[in-house]
């Protein structure tokens, strides 16, 4: 499979080894400008387009299979997704469609949720909104903060996500179920600010 990952930090590294111990030909990388993953990806001899706010079909080099989001920040948008033979798949941690938006491990925090998990989707237009390829669930502990869950759960899991989905594409399989919209929920940014700062 001819990739392009679009992310940054450590989510962003990893599917990068991911896919290349999977023999995927990764034909380039989109990261912000001095990230780990340029570095990894320069690393390892792979074009690398610094990106803005967001992605689109000049971005993306021709035989491109699929576009994998790893803690991407930008929008790639429809000619960017229709630039490849399958779309873009995006990691989301929480369990789509809940919690759409930035902050979802910090929302499902603070309203006090026993149970969460992650999500790889097809991604489309809107925030967080496109048809889901797999999904996995874990418990939140009763100590968890947003960076233990991350580390210990939901990092890891979208790593075995994107992995179990591209095995599917190995195999012809092209999982894409709608986000059912009587129980989505969106959260706008998490701030700890109190109203009377503003």
């Amino acid at each position: 499979m001819r990739v392009v990952i679009v992310g940054q930090q450590w989510l962003a590294c990893e599917l990068l080894r991911l896919v290349q111990r999977r023999g995927d030909i990764v034909v380039a990388v989109i990261a912000p400008a001095g990230d780990r993953l340029q570095t990894a990806a320069e690393g390892s001899s792979i074009p690398v387009i610094t990106c803005g706010r967001k992605v689109t079909g000049a971005d993306i080099p021709a035989g491109t299979d699929i576009i994998l989001a790893a803690h991407a920040h930008v929008f790639i948008d429809a000619s960017a997704r229709a630039a490849t033979r399958y779309g873009a798949l995006g990691y989301h941690p929480s369990l789509l469609p809940r919690h759409r938006g930035r902050d979802a491990i910090r929302w499902a925090l603070h309203m006090r949720e026993a149970v969460t998990g992650g999500t790889v989707y097809w991604m489309d237009d809107g925030a967080d909104t496109g048809p889901i390829a797999a999904q996995e669930w874990c418990h939140i502990r009763p100590d968890d903060d947003g960076r233990s869950l991350w580390r210990r759960e939901l990092a890891p899991m979208g790593l075995v996500l994107f992995g179990r989905v591209l095995t599917e594409l190995d195999a012809g399989i092209v999982t894409a179920r709608p986000q059912p919209a009587d129980v989505a929920s969106w959260e706008p940014a998490f701030s700890r600010r109190q109203l009377s700062e503003a």
